[in-house]
């Protein structure tokens, strides 16, 4: 690198000599063998004048040196910004003859690949650095970004360098991870591929069918382990694609799929729940608690709602029960009523309407007060009746409801010398579910206690939570080997809803064996699907598949 001159912002004494060599050495290692004429800074610019030195060079088409000058022309590389201020090079090169009468080319141009690339209009330094951003950002947040580096590009240039960018080459993995994701939720879908010793992402397919994965897997032999979740089609393509390759079944999908086993036996048995209630607190007004009990309703039970949801949901019931009673199978009923398979099933492992009407969301919404009241209730009978008040106070618990709300649930209260404190209600069936499926060790002692209660009045519940737990020491141990004890266990009990749980697994028994006892599991793809997720919102769903397969395969 030599200096032949310097203006601007560069004091002339200090770029003579070794040291002006060094610091340009320093700023600017991509200039390296050039040399540099003038550095001039104007306003939020820096410009460098270059030029390439008189060494003889190759001809691009043939190989062979050459020296004789043709002629000189001008190229304008944008490069990374030092200082906050933009720089620009204008770097002068030759064009040259090429004295090879048998090369096909006359005349040839020099390059200087440590700086840009051929027709390139950024250098090497920057287009890293604009990739970068591209791949992290997307191309809206990544051009207002670029603007504060002092490289401003259009988000379309930013969406034009990562389809640019060449796919990355992975080794065919030993590991496979499968799984979906949307690319418009309820209507297309996607698969990823991870390889689970790297944690890398290496292909994503246009969707999620067994063709495609078997059509994968054919053209890239030597995957031994396929973990996956509990969906049929990938199952079926493995199977095809990879016949010798061990399946494992994703454990957090199969203890999932416990869990809503156990939900619907709770929910069959949930006359047993109020035995988790302890003595209700007496009550001081019993006059004033029926006025208020008749002012401020509860929710209603299942049997009592008449809610449009109620009535359509007792209305399928009633006819996917009646299609059953003439033999139509459930494939049959879910087309004849408009139905999906698995809300189909559903309604059919149903005993009674009102199981379906348990949870919350399948009807009555729960106000965004009702966790509040009993702090206002507390606080009312303390005498403190100001709404603004409680609602600042209810507002630093975490209450994200409107004053208003506040003021129209304790205006009917204003008639009243005292709000009785509501009595206790007996917990969800998803929270009984929850309590349940907790390792005992880690539950609340009051928990444990209401768990015990309901356990004690429900023989049924207490051998449901047996299996649970021996299921889940069976998980937590890796032994498989004991799951074909525990199924014979539950095919010998009264538990319907488990028996539908082990038919499932008896349809997938080696994956769901090997994922018991094998320590891969599906963790790593769901993070990545959970990034997919991420990068989707980035770009505001507009951008096409290609566009989001590069960012999932290159960003880091």
């Amino acid at each position: 690198m030599t200096r032949s001159g310097c203006e601007g912002a560069v004091d002339s004494s200090s770029c003579r000599g070794c040291s002006d060599l060094e610091l340009m050495r320093v700023l600017f290692p991509h200039l390296e063998g050039l040399r540099i004429g003038v550095i001039r800074a104007a306003g939020s610019t820096v410009r460098i004048e270059a030029a390439t030195g008189e060494d003889p060079v190759a001809c691009s088409g043939c190989g062979m040196l050459s020296g004789r000058v043709h002629s000189r022309y001008r190229r304008r590389l944008s490069d990374a910004s030092i200082t906050g201020r933009e720089v620009l090079i204008g770097l002068q090169v030759r064009r040259l003859f090429c004295d090879n009468f048998d090369c096909g080319k006359t005349t040839f141009t020099e390059q200087v690949p440590q700086l840009a690339a051929k027709y390139a209009r950024r250098t090497l330094i920057l287009q890293r650095a604009l990739c970068a951003v591209a791949l992290a950002l997307g191309g809206r947040a990544g051009a207002r970004l670029t603007r504060q580096l002092a490289a401003t590009v259009s988000r379309m240039t930013l969406l034009r360098q990562i389809r640019a960018l060449p796919d990355p080459q992975h080794p065919i993995p030993r590991v496979l991870g499968v799984d979906d994701f949307a690319l418009r939720r309820g209507h297309h879908y996607g698969t990823i591929l991870i390889d689970m010793q790297t944690r890398r992402p290496i292909e994503v397919l246009d969707d999620r069918s067994a063709d495609t994965l078997t059509a994968w897997l054919r053209a890239h032999p030597g995957v031994e382990i396929v973990c996956r979740d509990r969906a049929g089609a990938y199952a079926e393509g493995a199977t095809a694609g990879a016949p010798d390759a061990v399946q494992v079944a994703d454990r957090w999908h199969i203890w999932h799929n416990l869990g809503e086993a156990v939900e619907r036996t709770v929910a069959r048995h949930r006359a047993s729940l109020p035995a988790a209630i302890n003595a209700s607190e007496p009550q001081d007004h019993p006059d004033i608690a029926a006025v208020a009990a008749d002012i401020l309703p509860g929710p209603p039970t299942p049997s009592d709602r008449q809610d449009r949801t109620a009535v359509r949901t007792r209305r399928r019931w009633a006819e996917v029960h009646a299609l059953l009673a003439q033999g139509t199978s459930i494939l049959a009923i879910s087309r004849e009523l408009g139905l999906s398979r698995g809300t189909t099933r559903r309604f059919a492992r149903a005993e009674s309407a009102d199981e379906l009407l348990v949870n919350n969301r399948l009807g009555y919404r729960v106000s965004i007060l009702e966790a509040y009241k009993p702090d206002l209730h507390r606080r009312w009978n303390e005498g403190c009746t100001n709404a603004t008040q409680l609602f600042q106070e209810i507002k630093a618990r975490g209450y994200q409801g409107s004053e208003k709300l506040v003021r129209n649930y304790l205006q009917p209260l204003r008639a009243l010398t005292h709000v009785p404190v509501a009595a206790p209600k007996p917990p969800t069936v998803r929270k009984v579910v929850s309590w349940i499926m907790t390792k005992p060790d880690t539950l609340a002692a009051e928990r444990q206690a209401s768990l015990d209660a309901i356990l004690a009045a429900s023989p049924e519940l207490a051998a449901l939570t047996r299996h649970v737990r021996a299921f889940a020491d069976i998980m937590g141990q890796r032994r498989g080997r004991d799951l074909e004890q525990w199924m014979a266990t539950i095919d010998a009990e009264d538990q319907p809803a488990l028996h539908s749980f082990v038919r499932g697994l008896r349809s997938d028994q080696d994956a769901v064996t090997a994922g018991l006892t094998m320590p891969w599991s599906s963790g790593t793809v769901e993070g990545h699907v959970n990034r997919i997720k991420m990068l989707k919102r980035q770009m505001f769903g507009r951008a096409k598949t290609d566009l989001l397969r590069k960012r999932i395969l290159l960003s880091d």
